[in-house]
């Protein structure tokens, strides 16, 4: 999509390079001073020359203060984007999403026009240029993608257990290389301001979606020096999660990936083409967060929603959306089972205005699941409630049969955790319910689930919740085996996005440590960093604490450096090393055995790119952490929850001598 009505922000102020908004302000001012006496002609003309040729408040300002500012400008409370982070969008895409997408519910009350408007006032992108896509198209001898070898990242976890855990061998690195790391080239993307995206491995190719560049899948190539482009796949609409590797029951190779509508796409690695898409959500608000992942004659998609961010609005009746996780058949995308986190939504009460509140509600499903063939289950996270009453199965840890879609067990970690943007303690939001129902917490388990042994050899299914909690569960009875308390968390984490796990520990980024709760206070010796938890009893045998690095040119990339720079998401386990990203941008490397810090790199600044795109690192953040062919590849730039954006995607090899 290429951008229409293209120009920054002080050219929107000038009324010579915009005769459509000034002849709005000049037909405005003429309609004002066609009632006043003709008696002072001269003081009239000069009152229009004023009119005329003073720079006036863009049309959209209005719109945005009035309909926008009240979740942008309170980026982490809300998790909306900045207005920095907005500002890198084109216009196209912020009318699409106002028009179709997730924000439809709030801007159902503008007119065509505020749309425009507002998107034109927000967007500073410059018109793309396409051009270096086909600059970057590979060859003929390296166009197809070789996919013979097995896939070293298949899922978000890279196997289905999602241990997040590759050996040296599979990254193409010894452990001499891991702390002598050079810059060996940068691919920057148009558009993107949130590289939320993990890619998929296989053979000398990999899978990496970009869904805020025109909703793009992209296939490279980086068996050579420089990368390059093997196919490009396009959806209808933004490529949210991950990317999911598999083999289909008639032996072809596929990337399975979902968008921001709950469809899932499943597409031939070796052409690109579409195999099918499918839609997997439960309700109208369901979007898709966790990777698909491919098993069997299977593909299990989890089922997410975005109905926490409508009920925000007293327009919307809230709230009637519940998670799950959904069975598609790998060869058509037919629809085979559902599992549901509750039951559907009944009327609750009269919410005050005649219109009634529905529940139970909410239990979303974003993280990826764990798959344990041995047990024949599936085990996730859930999130909050949205609406009472609370249901037992928020904020809890759930075991889904392979087969059917049936609960095998399930344990809330946290009661009573009802959660609405905009829903503070006092809010007065028809969707708002008292403090006597909710604990306020927001406390989702966002990380993915990891099935992982003990050392004696006592299988465990291990969690990481933004409440800053880490739990190991008994995969046959979901009975606690134990719990470590890193702090108390908070929306943001806690522990956000993922854990790793290797034969003896699992490793907990914390991003959050929280502040004191009831019942609960936060030990001076938990900060932002990550903690190693021994596997037999969750205790912590080391940690390392994030510090503030918060200099005025790093500000330039990542504003709010001084509060948000801690560790949030998914860390990488490479051989004997941790990587892991902070959400400030740097990039740690440390010892698994010990947590000594043996490497770092500073993502947040500007990137000269291979393919000619003006491109920046700044918050690192979600999952996107590799190592293959000799590379370690990551993402950088995350444009939400008042964090920075950025659009590149930068590999790193051995110092050459």
């Amino acid at each position: 999509m290429r951008r229409h009505n293209q120009r920054d922000r002080s050219t929107l102020r000038s009324e010579t390079k915009r005769p459509g908004v000034a002849a709005i302000f000049a037909m405005a001012a003429g309609f004002a001073l066609a009632g006043c006496s003709t008696s002072d002609a001269p003081a009239q003309q000069a009152a229009t020359t004023v009119a005329a040729t003073t720079p006036q408040p863009h049309p959209g300002e209005a719109v945005y203060k009035a309909s926008c500012a009240s979740c942008h400008d309170n980026a982490e409370l809300t998790k909306a984007p900045t207005l920095e982070s907005l500002a890198r969008l084109n216009s196209g895409q912020i009318v699409n999403t106002l028009i179709t997408g997730r924000m439809a519910p709030q801007a159902a009350s503008l007119t065509s026009e505020q749309v425009t408007f507002v998107a034109d006032y927000l967007s500073k992108a410059e018109e793309v240029d396409d051009s270096w896509v086909s600059a970057m198209m590979c060859p003929s001898n390296r166009r197809t993608p070789k996919l013979a070898s097995a896939p070293t990242v298949s899922t978000f976890g890279f196997d289905l257990k999602n241990s997040r855990r590759l050996t040296y061998a599979q990254a193409g690195l010894d452990v001499t290389d891991m702390t002598n790391l050079e810059v060996a080239w940068v691919v920057g993307f148009p558009d993107a301001i949130t590289m939320r995206s993990q890619a998929a491995v296989a053979g000398s190719t990999i899978f990496l979606p970009v869904g805020e560049h025109k909703n793009r899948l992209f296939a490279f190539d980086i068996s050579s020096e420089k990368p390059c482009i093997q196919w490009i796949y396009e959806a209808e609409r933004t490529l949210r999660t991950s990317a999911g590797f598999g083999t289909l029951p008639d032996g072809r190779k596929a990337v399975v990936v979902g968008d921001l509508g709950a469809y899932v796409h499943m597409i031939d690695a070796k052409t690109g083409k579409r195999i099918w898409a499918s839609h997997m959500g439960l309700f109208p608000a369901s979007v898709s967060t966790a990777t698909p992942v491919i098993v069997g004659d299977k593909v299990f998609a989890p089922s997410s929603q975005y109905e926490i961010m409508m009920g925000s609005v007293d327009s919307h009746v809230c709230c009637k959306t519940h998670g799950g996780v959904v069975a598609l058949d790998a060869m058509t995308g037919k629809r085979v089972w559902e599992g549901h986190t509750m039951e559907d939504a009944k009327p609750v009460r009269d919410r005050g205005d005649g219109q009634m509140i529905w529940g139970p509600s909410g239990a979303p499903i974003w993280n990826s699941p764990s798959i344990d063939l041995k047990r024949n289950r599936l085990y996730v996270g859930t999130g909050e409630a949205t609406s009472p009453p609370a249901h037992k199965n928020s904020d809890a840890l759930m075991a889904f049969d392979l087969s059917d879609g049936s609960v095998k067990w399930a344990h809330q970690a946290t009661a009573n955790d009802i959660f609405v943007v905009g829903c503070q303690p006092g809010s007065k939001g028809k969707n708002c319910v008292s403090a006597s129902e909710t604990v306020y917490r927001d406390v989702d388990f966002g990380a993915s689930t990891i099935l992982a042994s003990t050392p004696a050899g006592r299988d465990l299914v291990l969690a990481g919740q933004k409440s800053g909690t880490v739990w190991a569960m008994d995969p046959d009875s979901g009975s606690v085996v134990w719990r470590t308390d890193i702090g108390t968390g908070g929306p943001n984490g806690g522990i956000h996005w993922g854990i790793a796990a290797d034969d003896t520990h699992v490793f907990a980024p914390i991003s959050y440590a929280g502040r004191s709760i009831p019942g609960q206070a936060v030990p001076e010796t938990i900060k932002p960093g990550l903690y190693a938890l021994d596997l037999n009893d969750g205790s912590i045998d080391w940690s390392f604490h994030a510090t503030q690095d918060c200099t005025d040119a790093r500000k330039k990339f990542v504003p709010r450096c001084n509060s948000l720079f801690g560790l949030s998401g998914a860390p990488t386990i490479i051989g004997d090393h941790v990587v892991t990203g902070g959400l400030d941008g740097r990039v740690y490397m440390f010892e698994r055995k010990t947590g000594k810090l043996v490497w770092q790199f500073d993502t947040a600044q500007d990137f000269t790119t291979v393919n000619g795109v003006k491109a920046n690192g700044a918050s690192v953040d979600n999952a996107s952490i590799i190592a293959t062919n000799g590379l370690l590849i990551m993402n950088s730039g995350y444009g939400l929850f008042g964090q920075g954006a950025g659009n590149v995607m930068i590999a790193f090899r051995p110092r050459k001598n």
